[in-house]
């Protein structure tokens, strides 16, 4: 009954039930990536092509998209990372969640947040003023 329930008042849990009757008249399932997210396909987008999509195994969060389902998803390939023997190139990093907003969220050097303070002013700067 939660699931229902999160489904039925978010859209970033998994997937509306708007999404979960399209995809139940339209979809037909393409793959499974290393998170759980299940990619679909079917139908057509105003374009012509062919229309395609993915729930979420957990939160709806786009960086958890792996590089062969991102090319895919938005057609850049033809073929999905399921049906081909994809294998992630060496310059290719691992999945890195979004950490802005969060306390491990990056702080450069004189951030109020990180606790630091700015860098003192050099005085190599003359600030324009009009007729001067």
């Amino acid at each position: 009954m939660k699931k229902f329930l999160l489904q039925f008042f978010t859209w970033w849990n998994g997937q509306t039930l708007g999404t979960r009757f399209h995809t139940w008249r339209h979809g037909a399932e393409v793959g499974r990536d290393e998170f759980g997210n299940i990619y679909y396909e079917g139908g057509t987008d105003s374009e012509g092509r062919t229309r395609r999509w993915v729930i979420y195994a957990d939160q709806a969060e786009a960086s958890m998209i792996p590089p062969g389902w991102h090319g895919w998803i938005h057609h850049r390939v033809d073929v999905a990372p399921s049906q081909e023997n994809y294998a992630a190139r060496e310059w290719q990093k691992p999945h890195l969640p979004n950490l802005t907003g969060s306390a491990a969220a990056y702080r450069p050097k004189g951030s109020l947040l990180s606790g630091g303070h700015r860098p003192q002013v050099t005085g190599d700067y003359d600030a324009w003023t009009p007729g001067g």
